[in-house]
């Protein structure tokens, strides 16, 4: 799994062009369409903080995620300057361990991507079943095959001030395998430009793969989105949202009350 070294001090400026606010006010709704209107909610893959700050600052109890040191250092800086009250935590999101349960378990920007086996997948899911509370729901996204497919082949580049990177890709259509090189030039305190490499490998999951990793893991879907919309997914869909349910906890939860 990517680790974000080099790349996590010049993150934010590359991705100056995500409407981070947008996103959380999309998933806001999904989060109070589906009964989490308050609580403790988990973001695996937190990266440097953007949607978690965004979500405290909506009301949640925030817990962060991520197996990057170096990011996690940019998403402490944000929770000083905000004065959030988020915990953050270095853990690989295939064997993550929380105190208790959550309300809530989020995942956004093809976090689940990068989850490359897809046992490791079923793993994630488990381990977001076992602390959901009764009830939980989780909602998390994926870059689809199209994305990676019309991506294909490429290199991509863009200059900055601060930074410059060349982005090499490959896809391989019969793994679902997404490699990409990263060659990062970052400006040093000297004013020289220091070069840095790194190389990020996702996978492109069917839907059925998805939902059957669900199942697997004891969560019940509940929906599966065209991103941004609550339309269902289109043969030109770039990017899926998925909603899924602990179950488990629940029925016995309900059988006790019963009782």
């Amino acid at each position: 799994m990517a680790s974000y070294e080099s790349f996590a001090s010049v993150y934010d400026i590359f991705m100056d062009n995500i409407p981070y606010d947008e996103w959380c006010e999309y998933l806001h709704a999904l989060l109070l369409k589906y009964g989490a209107a308050d609580g403790l909610v988990l973001e695996l893959g937190c990266g440097t903080g953007e949607m978690t700050e965004r979500l405290a600052g909506l009301g949640y109890d925030m817990i962060g995620v991520d197996s990057s040191m170096e990011m996690l250092e940019v998403a402490q800086e944000k929770r000083q300057a905000s004065g959030h009250d988020i915990l953050y935590l270095l853990q690989d999101m295939r064997e993550f361990e929380l105190y208790g349960t959550v309300r809530a378990v989020v995942s956004v920007c093809d976090t689940m991507n990068y989850v490359t086996d897809a046992e490791d997948l079923v793993r994630v899911f488990s381990l977001v079943s076992n602390y959901l509370d009764p009830g939980g729901v989780f909602i998390f996204d994926l870059n689809t095959v199209r994305t990676y497919r019309e991506l294909g082949d490429a290199v991509i580049a863009e200059n900055r001030d601060e930074c410059s990177f060349i982005w090499e890709n490959w896809y391989d259509a019969k793994t679902h395998i997404n490699e990409y090189d990263l060659t990062l030039f970052i400006r040093q305190e000297n004013g020289l430009y220091g070069k840095y490499e790194e190389t990020h490998y996702q996978r492109a999951y069917e839907p059925a793969e998805v939902c059957g990793a669900l199942e697997r893991a004891g969560l019940k879907l509940e929906a599966v989105f065209d991103a941004f919309t609550e339309d269902a997914p289109r043969p030109d869909s770039g990017r899926l949202y998925f909603v899924a349910r602990e179950q488990q906890k629940m029925g016995s939860f309900s059988a006790g009350q019963e009782k």
